[in-house]
């Protein structure tokens, strides 16, 4: 592989996954970042298998990042790291501080891969005295206050998505059409194993679905939103225990449930001589495209555009099947590439460059319930 080489100091980006630690070096560069070089550590389940929580991965994955960087002849100007299950908070770059450290390491609000990308990120930054960033964190809140209510007032509505993809693609749609993010109306689609609809008004996501617990459309890997009666009756049967109901919710449901596979490609494969995996496939594409819809009217109606990123989007079959129920919407963007590494050097280079301020994290909010 050749060497990355930089004249100006570089932004490393850190993506922790739950079996590899994606890593990327971007150079700034007219007010935009350029790519350098890419790698993905693959981490097997036997390597993993002796530690008991995700924090205490750190050394490890730490250490393999710091290998790869030792091959590449780049000067660090900043790391930015994946966003974790953090407190509720508004969208935009965080320099990591240490309550941020403490509440991803002691996985307050949940264990998640993600956790790891501000410690990965502390680690690698300190040393050199580097800024160290996450950027608008899965735990991004900007729901209006009408969107949090549910019928029980016990049980409010939670905002945990799909933030860095979709605040990545509703720039770039807000730039497609001439106007700055904060003046767009827009809905954007996160299609992957999880799937997140947002409506964003002002800069904010004003709403969207949990796609963390499952809410919304099905997915690959989610059931979605469940009859709540039924649920409940499942759940207090004697035929299902609690952690095996919440891991078919989140984990064992869409897709996989009724296909027996988490993979689109498969699926795709099967409904050219499967009737059934047809109708699955287009209930999928259907719950999105009602999504969608149903987003607007936290725009009161008023959509400059869609977009539909995330991996499920270079798939032809499914986005053709949104985009049909939509389009009377307004204009539908594809954004089908990867932006999350992207975004991440583009929200530290905002702040290296002085065109937004770091945020301070103070967490706030309830911790994860058990």
């Amino acid at each position: 592989m050749p060497r990355a080489r930089t004249e100006r100091p570089a932004i490393l980006v850190v993506n922790p996954g739950s079996t590899s630690t994606r890593v990327a070096l971007f150079a700034p560069e007219r007010g935009s970042v350029r790519f350098l070089a890419e790698h993905t550590v693959a981490h097997t389940a036997r390597a993993l298998a002796r530690f008991r929580r995700v924090a205490e991965q750190l050394p490890m994955r730490a250490r393999l990042v710091e290998r790869w960087l030792a091959g590449r002849d780049a000067r660090l100007a900043a790391v930015a790291g994946r966003g974790g299950l953090l407190a509720p908070l508004p969208g935009g770059t965080y320099r990591v501080n240490a309550a941020m450290l403490r509440d991803l390491a002691l996985a307050r609000r949940g264990e998640h891969a993600s956790n790891l990308g501000a410690l990965i990120a502390n680690r690698i930054a300190r040393p050199r005295r580097i800024p160290a960033f996450v950027v608008d964190p899965v735990a991004v809140d900007e729901l209006a206050p009408e969107a949090r209510l549910t019928g029980l007032p016990e049980i409010p509505r939670r905002s945990v998505f799909h933030a860095l993809s979709q605040k990545a693609a509703a720039r770039r749609a807000a730039a497609a059409l001439g106007k700055s993010y904060a003046r767009a109306r827009l809905i954007i689609a996160h299609l992957g194993g999880g799937i997140s609809v947002g409506a964003h008004r002002g800069g904010r996501v004003v709403e969207v679905n949990n796609a963390l617990d499952g809410e919304g459309p099905f997915s690959p890997e989610r059931a979605g939103t469940l009859p709540a009666g039924d649920l409940v009756r499942l759940a207090t049967s004697s035929k299902v225990a609690r952690a095996a109901l919440l891991r078919r919710i989140a984990g064992r449901g869409g897709l996989v449930a009724h296909l027996g596979t988490n993979s689109l490609l498969e699926a795709e494969r099967r409904a050219r001589r499967s009737k059934r995996a047809r109708l699955v496939l287009d209930a999928m594409a259907y719950g999105v495209a009602r999504a969608i819809c149903a987003a607007a009217a936290a725009l009161d109606g008023r959509v400059d555009a869609v977009a539909i990123t995330g991996a499920m989007a270079g798939s032809r079959r499914l986005v053709n099947s949104i985009r049909r129920r939509v389009a009377f919407l307004g204009p539908v963007f594809m954004y089908p590439e990867n932006l999350e590494m992207v975004a991440l050097a583009e929200g530290a280079l905002r702040v290296l460059a002085g065109r937004e301020h770091s945020r301070v994290y103070r967490p706030r909010g309830p911790r994860k319930k058990t």
